[in-house]
């Protein structure tokens, strides 16, 4: 894998950091201009989702929440042309998370495909 330059790398970081902001979780329409048609989560619970699923499942979530997770070990590399391989830690009060991200540029913008969490 390729390491990205800096500038990507903070995009990339920019945008995983909004999709972990509650208000931004709350709406539907932030949530969905950042996710890709063909989205897939594997949620820390083991729970898969696809691209509504998950919009409802964090609107939900950020409901009952006002707490927002820290990012931390923020890494990103090129795995194909276009294509973007993001990992990184949270940690919301108690609780830490590995994280994985692929992101694919599209028509000049970057659109999330898959997200897994696994408990740290």
């Amino acid at each position: 894998m390729t390491p990205m330059s800096p500038a990507d790398a903070g995009t990339l970081r920019l945008l995983e950091e909004e999709l972990l902001d509650p208000d931004v979780r709350k709406s539907p329409e932030r949530v969905g201009r950042l996710l890709a048609d063909d989205f897939m989560e594997i949620g820390s619970s083991g729970t898969v989702y696809d691209k509504r699923g998950i919009i409802e499942a964090l609107r939900r979530e950020a409901e009952g929440s006002v707490l927002r997770a820290t990012l931390s070990d923020f890494a990103a590399r090129w795995v194909a042309r276009d294509v973007a391989l993001v990992t990184y830690r949270t940690r919301r009060a108690e609780q830490s998370r590995l994280r994985s991200s692929i992101w694919k540029q599209t028509q000049g913008r970057w659109l999330m495909v898959f997200h897994q969490g696994t408990p740290a």
